[in-house]
């Protein structure tokens, strides 16, 4: 493979936790075969009217992907996280 090229697995190989956290979210939140199936074929207009899937194979953040997903599907926010243990820290409020 030549320097700089950009394929799917080559995306795939330097975000791979990212990834991996992104598929965690779908089997959870989702379900593992509805999640999938969900993911492959579900037109999502927050990405630009392609499939999760299509916009992953088009490099899309799998972090972009996971929100439009959640948001055409209308995930509350307290669900979009899965288990606690991946919920994002609260922000610390502004010393004063």
């Amino acid at each position: 493979m030549a320097v700089g090229t950009d394929t799917p697995a080559r995306r795939v190989r330097l975000c791979p936790v990212r990834y991996s956290e992104l598929w965690e979210l779908v089997d959870e939140v989702l379900g593992s075969a509805a999640g999938r199936e969900i993911v492959a074929t579900l037109v999502v207009g927050g990405l630009d009217n392609r499939t999760a899937q299509a916009a992953l194979d088009d490099g899309v953040e799998p972090r972009a992907v996971w929100h439009a997903l959640c948001d055409e599907l209308e995930v509350p926010a307290e669900r979009r996280w899965g288990a606690d243990e991946r919920r994002p820290a609260e922000p610390r409020a502004a010393r004063r």
